[in-house]
């Protein structure tokens, strides 16, 4: 059976933020529910789910900021991984770029997390020569 993402709703907020919490995305300096609210707020962004039922199975934020694509929050249920459904994600995400004419996909992961950088190294994507500066702006 094929795995279609489609965009998440208002009312998945929970289960969404819980899969995030299982997946170990969530620090404590950032508010994922508020990340959530902002991102189908957006009409530059989304979050795109897998469902099985009433179940998410996973998910993944995706933005255009103007000039490339952002890649936040994948994330697949722990008892579900190594299935296809990330590469499913990705691909959706990849998706929703192109319709909107976006010319390059971001995404940053945090360093030491050797099992993701796998994952997107096949997925084709590389290490940029990049170095990611930033401050909260948030109290």
């Amino acid at each position: 059976m094929p795995v279609i993402p489609t965009e998440a709703q208002l009312g998945d907020a929970a289960a969404v933020i819980a899969l995030w919490q299982a997946t170990a995305l969530t620090r404590p300096w950032n508010d994922p529910a508020a990340d959530f609210a902002r991102a189908l707020a957006a009409a530059d962004a989304a979050v795109l789910v897998v469902r099985d039922g009433d179940s998410i199975l996973g998910s993944v934020m995706v933005g255009d900021d103007g000039h490339r694509g952002w890649v936040y929050y994948l994330a697949v249920a722990p008892d579900r991984q190594r299935r296809g459904l990330g590469r499913a994600l990705m691909g959706a995400a990849e998706d929703w770029l192109r319709a909107r004419n976006c010319p390059k996909i971001q995404l940053m992961v945090r360093a030491g997390n050797a099992e993701a950088l796998g994952f997107y190294a096949a997925l084709g994507l590389e290490q940029q020569d990049v170095v990611t500066l930033g401050r909260r702006l948030a109290p």
